[in-house]
């Protein structure tokens, strides 16, 4: 086990022996690493913001695309079987190009890159958080809706007040898990020219010549946020747990 970890260790550094370390591109003890530093950090509140914000509209689109498969209507369910299987089938990428190049000359409707970027994240994560909530839902007993039909409320009702609070303690990881999933696939709306972590990466590489350094650094950003946001998701699922 032991060589192996070796190897794997020694593998990376191997194959850069033709390539000079240079790590002075980010430092911060000169002042281009520094500069370059503020640079690379400057699309850190746009990664989050754009995340952040798609996975709460994809909740809320996700929960309404959920409630007709509750139904014993067979076309309302259709219509959540169908909603779900045609989004999920359409790769993330492609639907961000669609949204940003081809809605516009469809419709003469367009969007700003970082409008775009939400709408597609948030309906592509839509489809998930949809499955996510139908399966919450339906892990509820069936005597807590007719607890809540015993108290005269109404579907809505019933679904707002007694199922989800219970639903969402037992889909919390899951939506944690999906957080994560979004804020790595954001870095997909760098390609229509929104300034977040990669596109700031992907600029800097182009000036600099240096994409191990600064493509390294890239990857400590992403898994130092997804950490921390991993972090505060167990945290907060165990401080539901405790209620």
């Amino acid at each position: 086990m032991k060589n192996i970890f070796f190897l794997l260790l020694i593998l990376p550094l191997s194959s850069c022996t033709d390539h000079e370390m240079g790590w002075f591109i980010i430092s911060p003890n000169n002042l281009e690493g520094a500069t370059n530093l503020k640079f690379l950090l400057s699309g850190l509140t746009t990664t989050i913001y754009i995340s952040l914000i798609s996975i709460i509209i994809s909740m809320i689109l996700g929960l309404v695309v959920a409630i007709p498969s509750l139904a014993k209507n067979k076309f309302l369910t259709y219509i959540n079987i169908g909603y779900v299987e045609i989004v999920r089938a359409v790769p993330l990428l492609v639907l961000i190009l669609w949204i940003y190049y081809g809605l516009p000359i469809m419709t003469g409707i367009s969007f700003s890159p970082f409008i775009s970027g939400i709408i597609a994240l948030a309906i592509s994560e839509s489809a998930f958080q949809a499955e996510i909530f139908r399966a919450g839902i339906n892990s509820i007993k069936k005597a807590q809706w007719e607890a809540g039909s015993s108290l005269g409320l109404n579907f809505f009702k019933r679904l707002r007040l007694v199922i989800l609070p219970q639903a969402i303690k037992n889909i919390l990881p899951a939506i944690g898990n999906q957080f994560v999933y979004v804020l790595k696939m954001s870095s997909l709306v760098s390609i229509i020219g929104i300034g977040d972590l990669t596109r700031k990466a992907n600029e800097l590489v182009v000036t600099t010549y240096r994409p191990l350094e600064i493509y390294t650094f890239l990857i400590l950003e992403y898994l130092i946020l997804i950490l921390i946001v991993s972090f505060f998701v167990r945290k907060l699922e165990k401080n539901l747990k405790k209620d």
